[in-house]
């Protein structure tokens, strides 16, 4: 089967073609036959495509709306030109993945996008009023282009968290504001976190039943999460994907009374406040330079930045912080894995949040921890260590079309 991946932001639009089904899924053996990325919707986009491996074609063009960029891909996609193996028109295209950031308590599980599953997506935009509304933008596409014979299944960062007790998602307010508008911890990050998971058994021959894992997406947005059998039992984002950890330009935690206080200094309403916490803070607001941790690292090698230094030393600390909160909680741990932009790529980064931790029985490999950059998967723990490290690129992709062929033959995915 054709899986059809689609991954919305606000003005971006995000795709993969991934041939997939039941016995290549079992045996690792699936093939991305495309990808692709249109960024600025809405004006002069930016649009890269890549049919297999061969180079990526760049191009500019007006794209008003995520109607129209998913116009230009498929037209792309069946274009005599492009060369996509197995793909010749839209009847090629078996099944469309989409990713939805926001499930609520709905959605535990990736969904067949009936009307009555996209009308329970539309109810929680209040949830992530930023991410939802983009993510159905591209549901609502697909649908237009495709019509039904296509079937359409949404995959939801949520779902990954819904094994979480309710001692670890709930917050400590009046239990009546949960049962009324359901404030709680949801979590993000879920496919990626998923798939590590899975990958840390396809690698040890472990059994989900007998693993015990931390792992941690380093991004622009990042996370971490305690994995036990296979089900998330803590994370660290929490009702939005604006708590936890240190971000690019988002603070992470932090006291809630700092919003009423800036907006009485600043004189700045709750969305102006809010707007500071996500979009110029982080990285970002502590450096005062940029949200890119490479840019930060060459600012500490080459200038000796101090806030440079101290906002790369927050991100690490924080990091170090949940991993010791959940080492506590877990009782120990088999693994760490670190994946993300950051944390498949920045060697110095992965070093300072594993410093001092030899306590744990944690052991870096240095050369083996240098060497570990550019999408290559690796063990990064020496042999003394008694906890294992490992740098594994994601592949949340994979994931969205796998539960899609899963769905689509009636299968249930997996945890």
């Amino acid at each position: 089967m054709n899986i059809f991946v689609l991954n919305c932001g606000s003005s971006s639009l995000k795709f993969q073609i991934i041939a997939t089904d039941l016995e290549a899924i079992e045996q690792d053996a699936d093939q991305q036959l495309a990808k692709g990325l249109i960024e600025r919707i809405g004006s002069q986009a930016v649009i890269t495509l890549q049919a297999g491996k061969s180079s990526p074609l760049k191009e500019a063009a007006p794209i008003r709306d995520h109607s129209a960029a998913l116009d230009y891909i498929v037209k792309w996609i069946t274009a005599r030109g492009a060369n996509i193996p197995g793909i010749q028109s839209l009847a090629d295209i078996h099944g469309i993945g989409h990713r939805v950031v926001h499930g609520g308590e709905k959605f535990k599980k990736s969904m067949l996008l009936t009307p009555e599953a996209i009308k329970a997506i539309e109810e929680c935009i209040d949830l992530a009023p930023l991410h939802n509304p983009a993510n159905l933008k591209g549901i609502y596409a697909a649908q237009k282009l495709f019509g039904p014979a296509v079937p359409q299944v949404g995959i939801f960062d949520t779902a990954f968290h819904s094994t979480m007790d309710e001692s670890a998602y709930l917050y400590a307010i009046p239990y009546q504001l949960y049962r009324r508008f359901k404030i709680r911890k949801y979590g993000f990050h879920g496919a990626s976190h998923r798939y590590l998971a899975h990958r840390y058994r396809r690698i040890t021959g472990k059994s989900r039943e007998e693993t015990k894992i931390i792992t941690v997406h380093l991004g622009n947005g990042a996370s971490a999460c305690a994995i036990v059998a296979g089900k998330s039992i803590d994370t660290s984002m929490g009702m939005t994907p604006l708590e936890g950890l240190v971000m690019g330009t988002r603070s992470g935690d932090i006291d809630p009374t700092v919003l009423d206080i800036v907006a009485h200094k600043e004189g700045a309403s709750f969305d102006e406040v809010f707007s500071l916490l996500n979009k110029r803070s982080g990285l970002l607001g502590i450096s005062g330079l940029t949200h890119d941790m490479r840019d930060l690292l060459e600012e500490v090698e080459e200038h000796d930045d101090r806030r440079a230094k101290l906002a790369v030393d927050m991100f690490c600390q924080r990091v170090k912080k949940y991993l010791g909160a959940y080492l506590a909680k877990m009782n120990g741990a088999d693994a760490i894995c670190f994946t993300g932009g950051i944390g498949e790529n920045a060697p110095q980064v992965r070093a300072r949040i594993c410093a001092d931790l030899d306590w744990f029985g944690l052991h870096l490999d240095p050369e083996a921890n240098c060497a570990a950059v550019g999408g290559v998967e690796r063990k990064i723990s020496n042999g003394k260590s008694r906890m294992e490290l490992y740098v594994i690129p994601t592949n949340e992709e994979l994931i969205y079309a796998r539960d899609t062929v899963r769905i689509m033959m009636n299968q249930q995915p997996p945890g």
